[in-house]
């Protein structure tokens, strides 16, 4: 079952991106920057958890948590026409900020690393075992 539930998780995944990014979901707050990053389907088939990110700012993502919630009703007819399956799962979707943080990350890292940084003769001095192996050697 649990098989069944994930592969039912992943197609929902899918389907709701598709609504997405074709723009059939009318809600204003729901723009083509959002991603559905995973889909969580209880054992039962009765609920699905749905986690929406956007690479935009975190209040952005709980607006178009929102709205996507607001359209769940539309969203499970669209769902229930393509995917003939006898009970399509109660949809809830929530918020998910792992993409945006990640972006976050990354442009953190980015301003850490000095421009022109590991190019040149210095790489060597940057690996750990590059500089240990030198000692080594003169032992």
């Amino acid at each position: 079952m649990a098989y069944r539930a994930e592969r039912l998780g992943q197609l929902i995944q899918e389907k709701i991106s598709a609504l997405i990014l074709e723009g059939r979901v009318k809600d204003k707050r729901v723009s083509a920057f959002l991603s559905i990053t995973r889909v969580k389907v209880s054992e039962d088939i009765s609920f699905a958890d749905v986690y929406v990110s956007d690479i935009r700012s975190k209040a952005d993502i709980e607006r178009g948590a929102q709205g996507l919630q607001s359209a769940a009703g539309f969203i499970q007819s669209q769902l229930n026409e393509v995917m003939r399956i006898r009970k399509i799962p109660r949809l809830r979707f929530h918020a998910d900020s792992s993409l945006r943080d990640g972006f976050d990350l990354v442009k953190k890292l980015e301003e850490l690393v000095p421009q022109g940084a590991g190019e040149g003769a210095d790489d060597a001095a940057a690996v750990p075992g590059a500089v240990l192996g030198e000692t080594e050697a003169g032992r």
